[in-house]
């Protein structure tokens, strides 16, 4: 259910209340939602309310619900959430294709479902990002020993009648690993290989051997990246592809690693383009019932030595001054008379026990009510 959010503000007069209105549920009309109320008073299904008026203006919405002296603002808004739309239903369609197959699916299934695409996607992406980043590390492995042996390199280009030639030499030919060791030293156990690489490239007995991309990429280098500043930069380059490989390596090998990236990743998202939630979600366990219905009153509860029993306001047994007639407060039929009288609230229970030691329950307000005549 969807409720309007409301408040109870207390009027001038003495024990007098006003039922604010400042919030409606979702796609309710407030015209309509006025002309219900007034039409419920009117037909008297809904008994309190004095006047209705909208206050509303520029700064929001105030509806204003004032109610008679004594009367529960409680007992009022349960008629209102029953009667009216200020408690809606806001249905959902929790219909969804799941496994290729459509589902009915509780809120608990739907957020399973939804973590487990976050699950896969998270995953696939992270695959993606792996491959990537072993492709470079191949490719920059590759552009550090050419930049090794750049006179080499250099003079086999120049050599070469054709770029197919030029590639197909490089490849041939194992060379020096020079400052290249200590970048494989550096990656230790960290798989720098790209998936499918054949054993016979990178490092072999005896030097390097190219793989026919890395070729392609010396071949593509222009003139400006064969300067000794371009070795620092790809060391550097170097240590950050080998530091992405280790968590995206991570991510894959650790369930409990893969939820933390999820959980970042909504966290950020809900930091970023979350608007502050308008509704607010509180436990009521509790359907309206007709006791929520009726008000708290004090009731005159008598029984008959006959087994007739009623309720009765107090007021029909109000005190009468000195000289005054007196008042019959309870007829009885023929030689019946009054056996027992109380006074309870109408939300009491009464025990009645039977001639057959059967205990029976029974709410004061269910008591039938009757004038002082009846």
């Amino acid at each position: 259910y969807t409720r309007a959010r409301h408040h109870v503000e207390p009027l001038g007069e003495k024990g007098r209340e006003a039922i604010v209105v400042t919030e409606l549920p979702y796609q309710v009309n407030k015209a309509r939602l006025l002309e219900k109320i007034a039409e419920l008073v009117r037909d008297k299904k809904i008994d309190g309310i004095t006047e209705l008026r909208d206050e509303s203006d520029k700064d929001g919405l105030r509806v204003v619900i004032e109610l008679r002296r004594g009367q529960i603002a409680d007992v009022v808004l349960n008629n209102l959430y029953k009667h009216t739309p200020l408690q809606t239903v806001f249905g959902i369609n929790m219909v969804a294709l799941k496994d290729g197959q459509p589902r009915l699916m509780n809120l608990k299934d739907i957020l399973e479902a939804f973590l487990g695409h976050r699950r896969e996607v998270v995953t696939r992406r992270t695959v993606f990002e792996l491959r990537k980043a072993r492709d470079r590390t191949h490719v920059l492995e590759g552009q550090a020993v050419a930049l090794a042996n750049i006179d080499e390199v250099i003079a086999l280009i120049k050599r070469s009648p054709s770029p197919a030639d030029a590639r197909d030499a490089l490849v041939t030919q194992v060379w020096p690993q020079g400052y290249v060791t200590a970048m494989l030293k550096r990656a230790g156990k960290v798989d720098t290989r790209p998936d499918g690489l054949e054993d016979i490239y990178g490092s072999v007995k005896g030097g390097y051997r190219l793989s026919p991309k890395q070729a392609q990429a010396i071949l593509d280098l222009r003139l400006h990246r064969l300067t000794g500043l371009e070795r620092e930069k790809i060391i550097q380059e170097y240590k950050e592809r080998l530091d992405e490989i280790k968590e995206f390596t991570e991510i894959l090998g650790s369930p409990d690693r893969l939820v933390e990236v999820i959980r970042s990743e909504l966290t950020e998202i809900r930091e970023n383009y979350a608007d502050g939630r308008r509704t607010e979600i509180v436990d009521d366990h509790s359907d309206l019932t007709l006791e929520d219905l009726i008000p708290e009153e004090d009731l005159v509860v008598t029984l008959s030595h006959g087994g007739y029993v009623k309720s009765q306001a107090p007021e029909a047994y109000r005190a009468q001054r000195r000289g005054g007639r007196g008042r019959s407060a309870a007829k009885v039929k023929g030689e019946d008379f009054i056996d027992k009288l109380f006074v309870a609230n109408s939300h009491d229970t009464l025990l009645c026990f039977s001639s057959c030691g059967k205990a029976y329950w029974l709410k004061v307000y269910q008591v039938p009510r009757a004038s002082s005549g009846a």
